[in-house]
Protein backbone atom coordinates (compact mmCIF):
# COMPACT_ATOMS: atom_id res chain seq x y z
CA UNK A 1 0.00 0.00 0.00
CA UNK A 2 1.42 3.41 -0.96
CA UNK A 3 1.78 6.15 1.64
CA UNK A 4 -1.05 8.12 0.02
CA UNK A 5 -3.40 5.13 0.06
CA UNK A 6 -2.46 4.36 3.65
CA UNK A 7 -3.16 7.95 4.70
CA UNK A 8 -6.53 7.88 2.92
CA UNK A 9 -7.36 4.54 4.58
CA UNK A 10 -6.62 5.94 8.05
CA UNK A 11 -8.59 9.09 7.23
CA UNK A 12 -11.68 7.08 6.23
CA UNK A 13 -11.42 4.95 9.39
CA UNK A 14 -11.27 8.08 11.56
CA UNK A 15 -14.31 9.55 9.82
CA UNK A 16 -16.23 6.30 10.28
CA UNK A 17 -15.28 6.11 13.95
CA UNK A 18 -16.21 9.76 14.47
CA UNK A 19 -19.61 9.16 12.85
CA UNK A 20 -20.30 6.17 15.10
CA UNK A 21 -19.30 8.15 18.20
CA UNK A 22 -21.52 11.06 17.13
CA UNK A 23 -24.51 8.79 16.61
CA UNK A 24 -24.07 6.76 19.79
CA UNK A 25 -25.91 8.21 22.77
CA UNK A 26 -26.54 7.31 26.36
CA UNK A 27 -30.17 7.08 27.46
CA UNK A 28 -29.71 8.59 30.93
CA UNK A 29 -33.24 9.25 32.19
CA UNK A 30 -36.95 9.09 31.46
CA UNK A 31 -37.50 9.72 27.73
CA UNK A 32 -33.80 9.77 26.92
CA UNK A 33 -31.08 12.41 26.50
CA UNK A 34 -33.49 15.16 25.46
CA UNK A 35 -36.31 14.19 27.80
CA UNK A 36 -38.69 13.91 24.84
CA UNK A 37 -38.26 10.35 23.54
CA UNK A 38 -35.95 11.29 20.65
CA UNK A 39 -32.58 9.84 19.67
CA UNK A 40 -30.03 10.77 16.99
CA UNK A 41 -29.03 7.14 16.51
CA UNK A 42 -29.57 5.64 13.08
CA UNK A 43 -28.17 2.11 13.11
CA UNK A 44 -31.27 0.50 14.61
CA UNK A 45 -33.29 -2.54 13.57
CA UNK A 46 -36.86 -2.04 12.39
CA UNK A 47 -37.82 -5.73 12.45
CA UNK A 48 -37.49 -8.35 15.19
CA UNK A 49 -39.40 -10.99 17.09
CA UNK A 50 -38.76 -12.95 20.30
CA UNK A 51 -35.67 -14.52 18.66
CA UNK A 52 -34.62 -12.62 15.51
CA UNK A 53 -32.39 -9.58 16.17
CA UNK A 54 -32.52 -10.30 19.91
CA UNK A 55 -28.94 -9.92 21.13
CA UNK A 56 -29.86 -11.05 24.62
CA UNK A 57 -32.88 -11.74 26.82
CA UNK A 58 -32.48 -11.67 30.59
CA UNK A 59 -34.92 -12.43 33.42
CA UNK A 60 -35.92 -9.46 35.55
CA UNK A 61 -36.88 -10.07 39.19
CA UNK A 62 -39.82 -8.47 40.94
CA UNK A 63 -42.59 -6.37 39.45
CA UNK A 64 -42.34 -2.85 38.05
CA UNK A 65 -43.18 -0.52 35.18
CA UNK A 66 -39.95 1.46 35.44
CA UNK A 67 -38.28 1.97 32.06
CA UNK A 68 -34.60 1.12 31.56
CA UNK A 69 -31.87 3.75 31.36
CA UNK A 70 -28.44 3.15 29.83
CA UNK A 71 -25.02 4.66 30.43
CA UNK A 72 -22.27 3.16 28.27
CA UNK A 73 -22.12 -0.55 29.22
CA UNK A 74 -24.60 -0.48 32.13
CA UNK A 75 -28.39 -0.58 32.26
CA UNK A 76 -30.39 0.46 35.34
CA UNK A 77 -34.03 0.07 36.31
CA UNK A 78 -36.04 -0.37 39.50
CA UNK A 79 -38.36 -3.10 40.71
CA UNK A 80 -40.50 -4.10 43.69
CA UNK A 81 -41.07 -7.31 45.64
CA UNK A 82 -44.60 -7.23 47.15
CA UNK A 83 -44.04 -10.39 49.19
CA UNK A 84 -41.15 -8.79 51.15
CA UNK A 85 -42.17 -5.10 50.78
CA UNK A 86 -38.81 -4.32 49.16
CA UNK A 87 -38.10 -1.73 46.46
CA UNK A 88 -34.81 -2.23 44.65
CA UNK A 89 -32.38 -0.79 42.11
CA UNK A 90 -31.05 -3.21 39.47
CA UNK A 91 -27.87 -2.93 37.38
CA UNK A 92 -27.31 -5.03 34.23
CA UNK A 93 -24.42 -5.59 31.85
CA UNK A 94 -25.46 -4.12 28.49
CA UNK A 95 -23.14 -6.39 26.50
CA UNK A 96 -24.30 -9.77 27.80
CA UNK A 97 -27.45 -8.98 29.76
CA UNK A 98 -26.30 -10.36 33.09
CA UNK A 99 -27.55 -8.90 36.37
CA UNK A 100 -24.47 -7.24 37.92
CA UNK A 101 -26.06 -6.26 41.22
CA UNK A 102 -29.36 -5.73 43.02
CA UNK A 103 -29.69 -3.30 45.93
CA UNK A 104 -32.66 -2.90 48.25
CA UNK A 105 -33.40 0.83 48.44
CA UNK A 106 -36.42 0.65 50.75
CA UNK A 107 -38.13 -1.96 52.88
CA UNK A 108 -41.42 -0.71 54.30
CA UNK A 109 -45.17 -1.11 53.98
CA UNK A 110 -46.36 -0.45 50.42
CA UNK A 111 -48.66 2.47 49.62
CA UNK A 112 -52.13 2.27 48.08
CA UNK A 113 -52.18 2.55 44.30
CA UNK A 114 -54.24 2.30 41.14
CA UNK A 115 -54.67 -1.24 39.81
CA UNK A 116 -52.74 -0.38 36.63
CA UNK A 117 -49.82 1.21 38.50
CA UNK A 118 -46.87 -0.61 40.11
CA UNK A 119 -44.78 0.04 43.21
CA UNK A 120 -41.76 0.73 40.99
CA UNK A 121 -43.03 2.90 38.15
CA UNK A 122 -40.64 5.85 38.17
CA UNK A 123 -37.59 5.66 35.91
CA UNK A 124 -34.13 6.30 37.43
CA UNK A 125 -31.72 8.94 36.14
CA UNK A 126 -27.94 8.99 35.89
CA UNK A 127 -25.17 11.46 35.09
CA UNK A 128 -22.57 8.75 34.56
CA UNK A 129 -21.34 9.01 38.16
CA UNK A 130 -24.41 8.41 40.31
CA UNK A 131 -27.83 6.83 39.75
CA UNK A 132 -30.81 8.67 41.27
CA UNK A 133 -34.03 6.88 42.26
CA UNK A 134 -37.25 7.91 43.95
CA UNK A 135 -39.85 5.85 45.80
CA UNK A 136 -42.63 6.50 48.28
CA UNK A 137 -41.96 5.55 51.92
CA UNK A 138 -45.26 5.84 53.76
CA UNK A 139 -46.21 9.43 52.92
CA UNK A 140 -42.58 10.54 52.49
CA UNK A 141 -41.03 11.13 49.09
CA UNK A 142 -37.78 9.16 49.30
CA UNK A 143 -34.86 10.01 46.98
CA UNK A 144 -31.52 8.17 46.99
CA UNK A 145 -28.28 8.24 45.01
CA UNK A 146 -26.09 5.20 44.30
CA UNK A 147 -22.72 4.88 42.63
CA UNK A 148 -22.12 2.45 39.79
CA UNK A 149 -20.89 -0.20 42.23
CA UNK A 150 -24.22 -0.16 44.08
CA UNK A 151 -23.12 1.86 47.12
CA UNK A 152 -25.66 4.27 48.58
CA UNK A 153 -24.19 7.79 48.58
CA UNK A 154 -27.02 9.86 50.02
CA UNK A 155 -30.72 9.84 50.95
CA UNK A 156 -33.18 12.74 51.06
CA UNK A 157 -36.86 13.11 51.99
CA UNK A 158 -37.84 16.43 50.37
CA UNK A 159 -41.56 16.33 51.20
CA UNK A 160 -44.86 14.50 51.56
CA UNK A 161 -47.00 12.81 48.91
CA UNK A 162 -50.59 11.60 48.98
CA UNK A 163 -52.49 9.93 46.14
CA UNK A 164 -54.81 6.92 45.80
CA UNK A 165 -53.15 6.31 42.41
CA UNK A 166 -49.74 5.53 43.95
CA UNK A 167 -46.38 7.04 43.11
CA UNK A 168 -44.40 7.40 39.89
CA UNK A 169 -41.73 10.11 40.09
CA UNK A 170 -38.88 9.95 37.57
CA UNK A 171 -36.03 12.23 38.73
CA UNK A 172 -34.97 14.80 36.12
CA UNK A 173 -31.43 16.17 35.91
CA UNK A 174 -30.38 19.75 35.19
CA UNK A 175 -26.76 20.81 35.64
CA UNK A 176 -25.92 20.10 39.32
CA UNK A 177 -29.53 19.44 40.34
CA UNK A 178 -31.98 16.54 40.67
CA UNK A 179 -35.52 17.79 40.09
CA UNK A 180 -38.27 15.96 41.99
CA UNK A 181 -41.98 16.28 41.21
CA UNK A 182 -43.87 15.95 44.50
CA UNK A 183 -47.23 17.24 43.26
CA UNK A 184 -50.11 15.44 44.95
CA UNK A 185 -53.19 15.95 47.11
CA UNK A 186 -50.91 16.46 50.11
CA UNK A 187 -50.78 19.83 51.87
CA UNK A 188 -47.04 19.60 51.15
CA UNK A 189 -47.46 19.44 47.35
CA UNK A 190 -44.15 20.61 45.89
CA UNK A 191 -41.45 20.58 43.26
CA UNK A 192 -37.84 20.61 44.48
CA UNK A 193 -34.25 20.70 43.29
CA UNK A 194 -31.72 18.57 45.19
CA UNK A 195 -27.94 18.68 44.96
CA UNK A 196 -26.57 15.81 42.90
CA UNK A 197 -23.56 15.66 45.19
CA UNK A 198 -25.15 15.31 48.62
CA UNK A 199 -28.94 15.48 48.17
CA UNK A 200 -29.37 18.77 50.04
CA UNK A 201 -32.39 20.84 49.00
CA UNK A 202 -31.26 23.71 46.75
CA UNK A 203 -34.76 25.10 46.25
CA UNK A 204 -38.28 23.91 46.97
CA UNK A 205 -41.52 25.42 45.64
CA UNK A 206 -44.76 24.84 47.51
CA UNK A 207 -47.62 24.20 45.10
CA UNK A 208 -50.68 26.06 46.38
CA UNK A 209 -53.20 24.10 44.30
CA UNK A 210 -52.84 20.44 45.34
CA UNK A 211 -53.51 18.05 42.47
CA UNK A 212 -51.99 14.94 40.93
CA UNK A 213 -49.05 15.26 38.58
CA UNK A 214 -46.92 12.34 37.43
CA UNK A 215 -45.33 14.38 34.65
CA UNK A 216 -41.55 14.80 34.29
CA UNK A 217 -40.36 18.31 33.31
CA UNK A 218 -38.25 19.16 30.26
CA UNK A 219 -35.50 21.77 30.00
CA UNK A 220 -35.04 23.94 26.90
CA UNK A 221 -33.50 27.27 25.96
CA UNK A 222 -36.49 29.22 24.65
CA UNK A 223 -37.01 32.97 24.24
CA UNK A 224 -33.30 33.45 25.02
CA UNK A 225 -33.45 31.82 28.45
CA UNK A 226 -33.30 28.32 29.91
CA UNK A 227 -36.77 27.19 30.90
CA UNK A 228 -38.09 24.22 32.85
CA UNK A 229 -41.58 23.34 31.59
CA UNK A 230 -43.45 21.79 34.49
CA UNK A 231 -47.01 20.44 34.58
CA UNK A 232 -48.60 20.54 38.01
CA UNK A 233 -50.30 22.84 40.52
CA UNK A 234 -53.32 22.89 38.13
CA UNK A 235 -51.28 24.83 35.57
CA UNK A 236 -48.64 24.66 32.86
CA UNK A 237 -45.68 26.68 34.05
CA UNK A 238 -42.21 27.76 33.02
CA UNK A 239 -39.60 28.02 35.75
CA UNK A 240 -36.00 29.13 35.94
CA UNK A 241 -34.39 25.79 36.90
CA UNK A 242 -31.50 27.62 38.58
CA UNK A 243 -33.55 29.09 41.41
CA UNK A 244 -37.15 27.93 40.93
CA UNK A 245 -38.54 31.36 40.03
CA UNK A 246 -41.54 31.34 37.68
CA UNK A 247 -41.46 32.96 34.23
CA UNK A 248 -45.01 32.33 32.96
CA UNK A 249 -48.02 30.07 33.43
CA UNK A 250 -51.23 28.89 31.76
CA UNK A 251 -54.13 28.09 34.07
CA UNK A 252 -55.43 24.51 33.90
CA UNK A 253 -56.36 23.36 31.35
CA UNK A 254 -57.86 20.91 33.91
CA UNK A 255 -56.53 19.46 37.18
CA UNK A 256 -54.16 16.52 36.78
CA UNK A 257 -51.23 15.65 34.50
CA UNK A 258 -49.55 12.35 33.65
CA UNK A 259 -47.64 12.72 30.37
CA UNK A 260 -44.49 14.79 29.89
CA UNK A 261 -44.43 17.93 27.71
CA UNK A 262 -42.50 18.23 24.43
CA UNK A 263 -41.06 21.23 22.60
CA UNK A 264 -41.26 21.58 18.82
CA UNK A 265 -38.31 23.66 17.67
CA UNK A 266 -39.60 24.30 14.14
CA UNK A 267 -42.82 25.95 15.31
CA UNK A 268 -41.41 27.18 18.61
CA UNK A 269 -44.34 25.66 20.47
CA UNK A 270 -44.58 23.78 23.77
CA UNK A 271 -47.08 20.92 23.47
CA UNK A 272 -48.86 19.56 26.55
CA UNK A 273 -51.91 17.53 27.50
CA UNK A 274 -53.84 17.46 30.74
CA UNK A 275 -55.10 14.16 32.12
CA UNK A 276 -58.15 14.53 34.40
CA UNK A 277 -61.04 15.28 34.62
CA UNK A 278 -60.81 16.63 31.06
CA UNK A 279 -58.05 15.94 28.57
CA UNK A 280 -56.98 19.06 26.73
CA UNK A 281 -54.14 19.39 24.23
CA UNK A 282 -52.47 22.82 24.12
CA UNK A 283 -49.83 24.45 21.93
CA UNK A 284 -48.17 27.32 23.81
CA UNK A 285 -45.72 30.05 22.78
CA UNK A 286 -43.00 30.05 25.50
CA UNK A 287 -42.03 33.74 25.32
CA UNK A 288 -44.52 35.24 27.77
CA UNK A 289 -44.33 36.69 31.27
CA UNK A 290 -46.82 36.02 34.08
CA UNK A 291 -50.32 34.78 33.29
CA UNK A 292 -50.37 33.96 29.56
CA UNK A 293 -53.57 31.88 29.59
CA UNK A 294 -55.37 34.19 27.16
CA UNK A 295 -52.41 35.48 25.15
CA UNK A 296 -50.01 32.62 24.36
CA UNK A 297 -52.12 29.51 23.68
CA UNK A 298 -51.87 29.16 19.89
CA UNK A 299 -54.38 26.32 19.61
CA UNK A 300 -56.14 23.83 21.84
CA UNK A 301 -58.04 20.61 21.19
CA UNK A 302 -59.72 17.74 22.98
CA UNK A 303 -59.50 15.18 20.16
CA UNK A 304 -55.95 13.86 20.06
CA UNK A 305 -55.31 14.83 23.68
CA UNK A 306 -53.51 12.13 25.61
CA UNK A 307 -53.56 10.75 29.14
CA UNK A 308 -50.66 8.56 30.35
CA UNK A 309 -48.32 7.90 27.38
CA UNK A 310 -46.05 10.82 26.46
CA UNK A 311 -45.88 11.90 22.79
CA UNK A 312 -43.07 12.37 20.28
CA UNK A 313 -42.83 14.94 17.53
CA UNK A 314 -40.94 15.50 14.29
CA UNK A 315 -40.56 18.91 12.65
CA UNK A 316 -44.16 18.86 11.40
CA UNK A 317 -46.06 16.11 13.21
CA UNK A 318 -47.07 15.28 16.78
CA UNK A 319 -47.82 11.62 17.55
CA UNK A 320 -50.12 11.10 20.51
CA UNK A 321 -51.89 8.05 21.89
CA UNK A 322 -54.51 7.31 24.48
CA UNK A 323 -54.32 4.36 26.84
CA UNK A 324 -57.07 2.81 24.70
CA UNK A 325 -54.58 2.51 21.83
CA UNK A 326 -55.93 5.16 19.47
CA UNK A 327 -52.89 6.84 17.88
CA UNK A 328 -53.20 10.32 16.38
CA UNK A 329 -50.92 12.13 13.93
CA UNK A 330 -51.42 15.87 14.39
CA UNK A 331 -50.15 18.75 12.28
CA UNK A 332 -48.23 20.83 14.83
CA UNK A 333 -48.68 24.21 13.15
CA UNK A 334 -52.48 23.98 13.15
CA UNK A 335 -53.57 21.19 15.52
CA UNK A 336 -55.32 19.43 12.65
CA UNK A 337 -55.59 15.63 13.00
CA UNK A 338 -54.19 14.03 9.85
CA UNK A 339 -54.89 10.39 10.70
CA UNK A 340 -55.82 8.03 13.50
CA UNK A 341 -55.03 4.35 13.89
CA UNK A 342 -55.92 1.67 16.45
CA UNK A 343 -52.66 0.03 17.59
CA UNK A 344 -53.64 -1.61 20.88
CA UNK A 345 -54.03 -0.54 24.50
CA UNK A 346 -50.97 1.39 25.59
CA UNK A 347 -49.43 2.79 28.76
CA UNK A 348 -45.83 3.00 27.55
CA UNK A 349 -44.49 5.97 25.55
CA UNK A 350 -43.20 6.02 21.98
CA UNK A 351 -39.68 6.93 20.86
CA UNK A 352 -38.34 8.52 17.69
CA UNK A 353 -35.06 7.45 16.05
CA UNK A 354 -33.67 7.37 12.52
CA UNK A 355 -36.71 9.37 11.40
CA UNK A 356 -39.11 6.62 12.50
CA UNK A 357 -41.62 6.39 15.35
CA UNK A 358 -41.43 3.23 17.48
CA UNK A 359 -44.94 2.96 18.96
CA UNK A 360 -45.34 0.25 21.66
CA UNK A 361 -48.44 -1.28 23.18
CA UNK A 362 -49.16 -3.21 26.37
CA UNK A 363 -49.07 -6.60 24.65
CA UNK A 364 -45.41 -6.19 23.74
CA UNK A 365 -45.92 -5.16 20.12
CA UNK A 366 -44.01 -2.21 18.69
CA UNK A 367 -45.26 -0.73 15.43
CA UNK A 368 -42.60 1.16 13.47
CA UNK A 369 -44.21 4.11 11.69
CA UNK A 370 -42.87 6.37 8.96
CA UNK A 371 -44.00 9.91 9.82
CA UNK A 372 -46.23 11.53 7.24
CA UNK A 373 -49.73 12.85 6.51
CA UNK A 374 -50.99 9.30 5.94
CA UNK A 375 -50.44 6.23 8.12
CA UNK A 376 -47.54 4.07 6.92
CA UNK A 377 -46.38 1.14 9.08
CA UNK A 378 -42.91 -0.21 8.31
CA UNK A 379 -43.24 -3.24 10.60
CA UNK A 380 -44.95 -4.66 13.66
CA UNK A 381 -42.73 -6.51 16.12
CA UNK A 382 -43.39 -8.54 19.26
CA UNK A 383 -41.26 -9.54 22.25
CA UNK A 384 -43.73 -12.26 23.23
CA UNK A 385 -44.82 -10.83 26.59
CA UNK A 386 -46.62 -7.83 28.06
CA UNK A 387 -44.73 -4.55 28.26
CA UNK A 388 -45.74 -1.42 30.19
CA UNK A 389 -42.28 0.20 30.33
CA UNK A 390 -41.06 2.48 27.54
CA UNK A 391 -38.14 1.70 25.18
CA UNK A 392 -34.59 2.98 25.66
CA UNK A 393 -32.16 3.51 22.77
CA UNK A 394 -28.38 3.49 23.10
CA UNK A 395 -25.35 2.53 21.01
CA UNK A 396 -27.35 1.01 18.17
CA UNK A 397 -29.55 -1.07 20.48
CA UNK A 398 -33.16 -0.91 21.61
CA UNK A 399 -33.68 -1.97 25.23
CA UNK A 400 -37.14 -3.18 26.23
CA UNK A 401 -38.53 -4.22 29.58
CA UNK A 402 -41.30 -6.79 29.50
CA UNK A 403 -43.20 -8.19 32.45
CA UNK A 404 -40.62 -10.93 32.96
CA UNK A 405 -37.54 -10.13 30.88
CA UNK A 406 -35.23 -7.41 29.64
CA UNK A 407 -34.53 -7.50 25.89
CA UNK A 408 -31.64 -6.06 23.92
CA UNK A 409 -32.66 -5.63 20.28
CA UNK A 410 -29.99 -4.97 17.66
CA UNK A 411 -28.80 -5.87 14.21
Amino acid sequence: MTNLKFIMFIFILLIAKSTLITQAQNWPNWRGPNGDGTSVETNLPVKWDSITNVIWKSPIPGIGHSSPIVWEDKLFTITAFPETHEKALLCYDCKRGGLLWQKTVLKSAFENKHGDNSFASGTPATDGKLVYVSFLDGDDVFVAAYDFAGNQIWVQRPGKFSSPHGYSCSPALFEDKVIINGNSKSDDSFVAALSRTDGKIIWKISQKNPAHSFSTPIFRKMANKMQMIFLGNKEVASYNPEDGSKYWFVNGPSEDFSASPVYNEKSGLVLISSAWPQRNLLAIKPDGIGDVTESHVVWRATEGAYYVPSPVCTDDYLFTTMTNGKVHCIEIATGKILWTEELGKQYSSSVLANGLVYMPNDQGFITVIKPGPTFEAISKNSIGERMIASPAISNGKIYLRGDKHLFCIGK
